[in-house]
């Protein structure tokens, strides 16, 4: 059971060096969790005992106007999903709870990272009492549990007379509604995990690399195509504190990101280098190790680098391919239809959970180069436009391919081919082993990537008559804003009809 204190969280000093507890003020509120389905739970006892009080017998509503039969329970009561929060003040005193969970309360049903709040009650000594919100502290602790728990859709049907209250923190009202055969308002609270992840790994590119990041159709590319040449040339850093913490998994994936690059160029990787920084020896050789397994796994050679001893772990891995017509981001127009290809096996990386999906280091070589060539020069079709997930995840990098095309897009949620061990919203915000968006036209062939799973799971937008950025779409076909506007700030790809692939 989780508690949180709505004033006061910690020990005063006396009462650490003396092993005490802090002595509780009357209007000091305490929240704490329970499983909305335990019956036999005090708080759930109490939660249901105040409902029924409140909304029953105080304001008359669940009653069944034919038998006369009174209750508020319903299926959500009933979901293992379900969260009830319970408040108690100073003394102990039950003053309020409020359940969330699942909009669709059937267990057996995918959880799409969409939930509700209801059920919010206050009990009626603690309405007025001077010093003590609960109301606003039980609505403050189910946002932050909801996005504990990955929610990315929180909504909630309010009373009418508590809409100034939830949009004081920071609800937006969606349309007036009935419940129980009173007034309510639909209310949502925006949720920024999207708009979070790409300011922290993509929103400052734009002003960083103004000037470095080329021209024409390949800006915001993956790879860079080498003028005059057939050649793509990748490169991409491994965090230093990855690469400290498992330098062999750090080797592994200074390949992988590497060839994943390439793949979405549709370039066939030919050639790796490498540049690497260790405490030791023998950290280093942990990172080589790691290094080579992979290029032996994916079949493409070392041919050179550089080893740094006795400086802080560092990893740094360039690569080289060849693609005689390199596929670009930007050639994706409104109307295509968006597709991820991704490998669904796997697990997540031990250390990593809700991070790094690891899908490669168990794969057979042979399911390895499979993916990696799925839209390469032998491919039998290739898209219009590709990007591999990055650090973005899913919806970032797809913000990154429409902002590089000058589209906005939308993503259908319930879509989106997802592994059984990941949540949505954890799936979408992922370094996933595989991952390839595409754009094409409607009915294009899917990439044929070995043991990859495709699906078409969105389309791209006129961002003069819908999204600009990348916004989510619901099973009730709502649609909500995931990133607003670009990802990097670099702008659309500079390109005219007559160099559109």
């Amino acid at each position: 059971m989780s508690v949180l204190d709505h004033h006061a969280f910690g020990l005063s000093a006396a009462d650490e060096i003396l092993g005490g507890r802090a002595r509780r003020r009357p209007h000091d509120v305490t929240i704490s969790e329970a499983p909305a389905i335990d019956v036999r739970h005090p708080d759930v006892v109490a939660h249901r005992a105040l409902r029924r009080a409140v909304f029953v017998d105080e304001q008359g509503l669940f009653r069944d106007s034919t038998t006369g039969a009174a209750g508020d329970l319903d299926g959500h009561d009933h979901d293992p999903r379900a969260i009830v929060l319970v408040a108690r003040d100073g003394a102990g005193e039950v003053v309020g709870g409020v359940r969330l969970g699942p909009v669709d309360p059937d267990a057996s049903r995918p959880d799409l990272g969409w939930w509700t709040g209801s059920r919010l009650v206050v009990a009626p000594t603690a309405r007025r009492r001077a010093g003590i919100r609960v109301g606003a502290a039980l609505v403050r602790a189910a946002c932050a549990r909801a996005e504990a728990a990955g929610v990315l859709r929180f909504e909630a049907e309010v009373q009418a007379a508590n809409e100034k209250l939830f949009a004081r923190l920071g609800w937006q009202r969606l349309r007036d509604t009935t419940v129980a055969g009173r007034p309510h308002v639909r209310m949502r609270r925006p949720m920024g995990r999207f708009a979070d992840l790409v300011a922290a790994t993509k929103a400052p590119l734009g002003e960083l690399v103004a000037g470095l990041a080329g021209s024409g159709l390949h800006v915001g590319d993956d790879g860079a195509p080498v003028p005059g040449s057939d050649l793509v040339a990748a490169c991409d850093a491994i965090l230093p504190a990855m690469a400290e913490r498992d330098p062999e998994w750090a080797g592994w994936c200074g390949v992988l990101v590497n060839v994943n690059d390439l793949a979405a160029m549709g370039a066939a990787p030919t050639a790796l280098l490498d540049a690497v920084g260790a405490r030791d020896a023998s950290f280093a050789h942990r990172v080589l190790t790691g290094l080579r397994a992979a290029a032996d796994a994916y079949g493409v050679p070392v041919i050179g680098g550089h080893t740094q001893l006795e400086v802080p772990a560092s990893l740094a891995v360039t690569a080289l391919g060849r693609a005689p017509s390199p596929v670009p981001a930007a050639g994706g127009r409104p109307g295509m239809e968006v597709r991820l290809t991704a490998d669904l096996g796997g697990t997540w990386r031990p250390g990593y959970t809700g991070r790094q999906w690891d899908s490669t280091s168990t794969r057979a070589p042979a399911d390895l180069r499979a993916m990696v060539a799925a839209i390469g020069p032998d491919a039998a079709h290739r898209p219009a436009a590709a990007k591999d997930v990055s650090m973005a995840g899913v919806v970032g990098t797809l913000g990154m391919l429409a902002e590089a095309s000058g589209t906005g897009a939308v993503l259908d949620v319930a879509a989106v081919p997802r592994p059984v061990g990941a949540t949505v919203a954890d799936w979408l915000t992922c370094f996933p082993g595989f991952a390839l968006l595409t754009a094409d036209a409607p009915g294009a062939p899917a990439p044929s990537a070995g043991p990859a799973t495709s699906a078409v799971c969105g389309e791209l937008t006129d961002p003069a008559t819908g999204p600009a950025g990348v916004a989510l779409r619901w099973p009730d076909g709502e649609v909500t804003e995931a990133v607003a506007g670009g990802v990097t700030g670099l702008g659309s790809a500079r390109i005219s009809e007559g160099n559109h692939p």
